[in-house]
């Protein structure tokens, strides 16, 4: 099952606030991007958030899954758990890097 439109739009209204939200269909599925850093993974209605030592505190308890076959086990954000997103994108939003500009070839 392939992630709705409905449910993006849903996932990028919840954590909005302080960031530029925006997501990209990737391989089926969505990479969601908060101030262009991507953060945020959304496979068959699923909220993923990879597995780092600076969020571990935040979702000890929190479930864990593969997003899509050959990839590393993620933890799965409850994103109707306001007090618990609004904790977790900023950590994510900060640690992680702007992709790097790929060079258009001639």
């Amino acid at each position: 099952m392939a992630t709705t439109v409905d449910f993006i739009e849903f996932v990028c209204e919840q954590i909005r606030g302080d960031f530029a939200v925006r997501y990209k269909k990737m391989f089926g599925e969505y990479m969601v991007y908060a101030n262009d850093k991507p953060i945020l993974l959304v496979c068959d209605n699923c909220v993923y958030v990879k597995k780092l030592p600076q969020v571990e505190s935040l979702l000890s308890g929190a479930e864990t899954g593969i997003p899509y076959a050959g990839s590393k086990e993620h933890y799965i954000l409850d994103i109707e758990n306001s007090e618990l997103v609004n904790s977790v994108i900023p950590v994510l939003e900060s640690i992680t890097p702007l992709p790097k500009k790929k060079r258009k070839t001639m």
